[in-house]
């Protein structure tokens, strides 16, 4: 694992997969306490976890935010791998290099490979799991809405970071007054050759997500994958999400009984980036509940 000091008192390290692929992540605090691995959802960066991150590392934890392949500064893949089982496998490989097992903070695409990862590939592979406004049964309406934005720019893309930010705000209206600065925006989106911008991720991976909708197959995995994880898991959802609704958090918890609950007031499916505060008092809350 190679690492390198960068900003915000961050170390980047750099970290190979089974197929060639090399993830790159953000870690803070020291590597030799409890550890936190933070895997993004679809489209997103490790960025969206700065915050976090960097709170919980210095609250005492082994903080590390995640690249997934084909988003950020991770590798693409020559294939255009990017299935969710090839995600769950990757979070297995990420979580051997901590010291004892890290508590997984998923969020959408991360979430639901780290349910493959606990209940299907590896069970131990994590300590506790921390699922962010995802379920294996979702509202496919919002999941359409979501893959209809990430497929817009797909090929034009942006003629300036101004134009990024107008698109972001047509797309989540309700946050008005927080439009998106050149600052933020650097992090997702990149010059090509042409000048015009486009996002960070492989453009493979919405490609292949064109139709939405999880096989029965993928989702009786999932829910199988579920029912079989012992450890504390926590689903945590906003409550104007137009992904997990009611039906879904009732689907949940009859196939993981165990599992805690709870509801952001005023966040979204961006639950982070809607109320970063209260998602991390949340999650403060339920990693002082896990016994050493």
């Amino acid at each position: 694992m190679k690492q390198a000091i960068v900003e915000d008192g961050a170390t980047l390290v750099e970290l190979a997969m089974d197929d060639g692929v090399v993830l790159r992540a953000e870690v803070f605090g020291n590597p030799n306490a409890p550890g936190l691995l933070l895997a993004h959802g679809g489209g997103q960066t490790r960025y969206a976890w700065s915050r976090v991150a960097k709170r919980l590392g210095d609250d005492g934890w082994y903080a590390m935010a995640l690249d997934l392949r084909g988003h950020g500064e991770s590798d693409w893949h020559d294939g255009a791998n990017y299935a969710l089982d090839r995600y769950g496998r990757d979070l297995v490989t990420v979580a051997a290099h901590f010291a004892k097992p890290p508590v997984l903070v998923g969020a959408s695409l991360g979430g639901n490979a780290g349910l493959l990862a606990a209940g299907r590939f590896a069970k131990g592979v994590f300590r506790a799991l921390v699922l962010v406004d995802i379920t294996p049964k979702i509202d496919e309406r919002g999941v359409d809405k979501i893959i209809g934005f990430m497929g817009k720019h797909l090929e034009d893309g942006f003629a300036s970071y101004e134009e990024a930010a107008e698109a972001i705000s047509a797309y989540m209206p309700d946050r008005t007054g927080r439009k998106s600065n050149v600052t933020s925006l650097a992090r997702y989106l990149r010059e090509r050759p042409d000048g015009r911008l486009r996002w960070h991720w492989d453009p493979a991976f919405i490609m292949g997500r064109k139709s939405s909708r999880l096989s029965s197959d993928t989702l009786d995995q999932l829910n199988a994958a579920l029912g079989a994880i012992e450890v504390p898991i926590l689903l945590i959802r906003g409550s104007n999400s137009d992904l997990v609704n009611d039906e879904s958090v009732a689907e949940f918890q009859r196939v993981a009984p165990h599992a805690m609950f709870r509801d952001v007031t005023g966040a979204g499916h961006m639950i982070v980036g809607d109320r970063n505060d209260a998602f991390a008092q949340a999650l403060e809350e339920f990693l002082a509940s896990l016994s050493d």
